[in-house]
């Protein structure tokens, strides 16, 4: 029961103080790379919340050199602390605030090295253009190491085009180059890894339909390949070979891409987008073309890093720092997960759960993680692609198994791959090129563990796009 405080010699309702014993249980505090070196922190709420609802929390990162403190706050789990050193340790503790005030540091705290990620980078799937980058074109229809690297970071999948970003920040291509989305200024494809450049600042990347994305260490946008649609945001519809800036600002954070459309959000948490907006796609009220970056409404409350700016063909989803998943664009098969196949050139939000964690689309489905482990997906399903053991489409997100152990999740076009916490990869959906990597070219409607091992790295990120599939292990 609540307390009450005297203040003034007036006597006014109160709260309890959040005890230490009831501050916040740390569950997990990872290194993450990306824009600067980061902390992904982790935890569950107090079990005594004082009477008072929990207004916000606050994660520490403290060096265990030279006790520097680094913080960042947010309103649900988990909470990215920046700025920290490649290769530190850290102890991370968090805290809880309610109306009385904060509570003491989580009583039990562990500690985080901050740390690149990097690992071997194994592809397979459709390789008609090389796309697989072992070097040939032969489809795989298991994983496939491409070469003996083991300092690959990030990774990208474009429609028959592969691109990733190394942990010294060099950029390399390779597969269909038709329209110069390779971006090393031919049209000529590579079935085998090439550098773009000789820069080693680029530190986000994302494909679309024969196009990247990409955001610098610097915080400027880049962008190279088809651009029939604007979608390089150029504010034209010339093809590049080469990446070109868009604009000049240094304020973007996370980017991410559709068939034809870009998401990107800035870090003050503004939402911006370009591109195709036939079925209302981009957010902005229309459905007219934009090439060149226009913002979804005025709020500044899109989340980064985590779900945002992950889109599908011709719908996009983003989860805002509230937790809570909002969706717009095509719903011919309900992959808005809005309960009907409206269509939507706004945003919409998905329920009222706070607890979503990341969300992707393919061609008209979706996939999207919560905080709590849990996979949940909506939209088309004939091909087994919603993992919920059906193949009919559903308009409201569907709970994937019993699990609570997911990781990270990928949607492909009509596919999805996800990695559990015991880093054990799964796949389901669509297989006809190979793209579940289980040795076969059979539909799945549940999840299938790909092959035996448990060390696929978390740094995954973007595990699948069109007909092929990419995915790193722990080196």
């Amino acid at each position: 029961m609540p307390i009450s405080d005297r203040i003034g010699g007036f006597i006014r309702p109160g709260y309890n103080p959040l005890l230490v014993a009831d501050a916040p249980t740390i569950g997990t505090a990872d290194g993450e790379s990306g824009l600067g070196t980061t902390v992904s922190i982790t935890f569950t709420a107090p079990s005594d919340v004082g009477g008072g609802a929990i207004t916000s929390y606050e994660a520490f990162a403290t060096d265990t050199v030279t006790a520097a403190v680094f913080t960042a706050s947010g309103s649900s789990s988990p909470i990215t602390v920046t700025g920290v050193t490649l290769g530190q340790t850290y102890t991370v503790t968090v805290s809880a605030t309610n109306a009385y005030g904060p509570s003491g540091s989580s009583a039990a705290s562990n500690s985080a090295t901050a740390v690149s990620l990097a690992g071997e980078l194994w592809t397979w799937g459709y390789n008609v253009d090389g796309q697989v980058g072992d070097g040939s074109t032969v489809q795989r229809n298991s994983p496939v190491q491409v070469g003996a690297l083991t300092d690959w970071s990030k990774v990208s999948l474009s429609y028959k085009s592969t691109c990733v970003i190394k942990s010294d920040g060099t950029l390399w291509s390779w597969g269909d180059n038709g329209y110069g989305q390779l971006g090393d200024g031919s049209i000529t494809d590579r079935s085998s890894p090439v550098q773009v450049g000789a820069l080693t600042d680029w530190a986000e990347i994302a494909g679309g339909r024969e196009f990247f994305a990409s955001v610098k260490t610097d915080g400027t946008m880049w962008a190279w390949g088809r651009n029939n649609s604007g979608q390089l945001g150029q504010g034209n519809t010339t093809s590049y070979s080469s990446p070109v800036q868009i604009g000049a600002l240094t304020d973007w954070s996370v980017v991410g891409a559709g068939k034809e459309h870009v998401l990107a959000v800035k870090t003050d948490g503004t939402l911006w987008t370009w591109g195709d907006n036939a079925n209302g796609q981009l957010g902005d009220g229309s459905t007219t073309d934009r090439s060149s970056p226009v913002q979804v409404g005025a709020l500044t409350t899109w989340a980064t890093p985590g779900g945002a700016g992950e889109s599908g063909v011709s719908h996009s989803l983003c989860v805002k720092t509230d937790g809570t998943l909002w969706t717009w664009g095509g719903n011919g098969q309900g992959q808005l997960g809005i309960g009907n196949t409206t269509y939507k050139s706004s945003p919409v939000q998905v329920g009222a759960l706070t607890d979503w964690s990341k969300g992707l689309g393919g061609d008209r489905g979706s996939a999207c993680i919560k905080t709590d482990g849990t996979v949940w997906t909506m939209g088309r399903s004939d091909s087994g692609e919603l993992g919920d053991g059906t193949t009919t489409d559903k308009s409201s997100p569907v709970q994937v198994g019993a699990l609570t152990t997911w990781a990270d999740i990928s949607r492909g076009n009509r596919f999805v791959l996800g990695r559990t916490t015991g880093g054990t990869l799964f796949s389901w959906g669509y297989n006809d090129t190979g793209m579940l990597g289980l040795g076969n070219m059979t539909n799945y409607s549940s999840p299938k563990q790909v092959g035996a091992l448990t060390t696929w790295n978390k740094s995954a990120g973007e595990m699948s796009n069109a007909g092929h599939s990419a995915a790193f292990q722990s080196s």
